[in-house]
């Protein structure tokens, strides 16, 4: 079984009630999702019973990681986080209203329905959680990371947001008021990050490519392009 197969299926089962193991320490660290051994072996034994009893076509599941990984995910919110950046008009429509705006990008559905963009200025810095469960903006970022869904970032990011950013490598001055944005099944969040100085000349699909998802969901900020970036 394939890493990405594995991965996906991690989440399924994690979400159907299998805890995996996870400290916010590893948030220092947070691009890195290894599933904890023992539940990629509930994983893979789950995969295989499942294929053995005819309940689920290899070629179907796969192609449904297909979708996460190339229709659904992060590259979509990167996408309207650039034209955001190079459109003020659309930019104005996002903020009014976030799920018409997306619409435009044919964005929306399942655990996408209702969604609030909210800006990140050099006063104000935004911090997405879901304090309940693990809600998400899946239709713009994808499935959510392991560190989102952890009993540590879920609490402490609404108690001290401040040190839980430290942790991920992000300081903010003491000027820098920081907001809190607590995800519900009726309402998700995505930050808009600022756009970073040394950027003016970049193209709307290369402005996309330096979006991450830590900072659509704010706890990151956009790193400079290198100069001679291509346009």
């Amino acid at each position: 079984m394939n890493t990405t197969r594995r991965d996906f299926l991690a989440g399924a089962v994690t979400a159907a009630g299998v805890t995996a193991t996870s400290d916010l320490a590893h948030a220092q660290d947070h691009d890195h999702q290894d599933v904890p051994s023992d539940v990629a072996l509930r994983v893979k034994s789950l995969e295989s019973l499942l294929v053995e009893k005819g309940l689920v076509d290899r070629a179907a599941l796969d192609a449904l990681v297909d979708t996460y990984e190339h229709k659904v995910g992060p590259r979509n919110g990167a996408r309207v986080v650039a034209r955001a950046w190079v459109d003020p008009a659309f930019k104005q429509r996002l903020l009014d209203n976030g799920s018409a705006a997306l619409a435009e990008f044919g964005y929306g559905g399942t655990q996408g329905e209702d969604t609030l963009v909210v800006e990140n200025t050099p006063r104000v810095h935004n911090l997405v959680v879901c304090t309940l469960c693990s809600c998400y903006p899946w239709p713009l970022l994808g499935l959510p990371p392991v560190w989102y869904k952890s009993a540590p970032y879920r609490s402490r990011a609404v108690i001290d947001p401040r040190g839980v950013l430290r942790e991920f490598g992000l300081t903010l001055a003491d000027d820098v008021e920081v907001r809190v944005w607590d995800s519900t099944a009726e309402l998700r969040y995505l930050v808009l990050p600022e756009r970073p100085a040394g950027s003016e000349q970049l193209s709307e699909e290369a402005l996309a490519g330096l979006v991450s998802r830590d900072a659509m969901i704010g706890v990151a900020k956009i790193v400079p392009p290198e100069k001679g970036a291509r346009l």
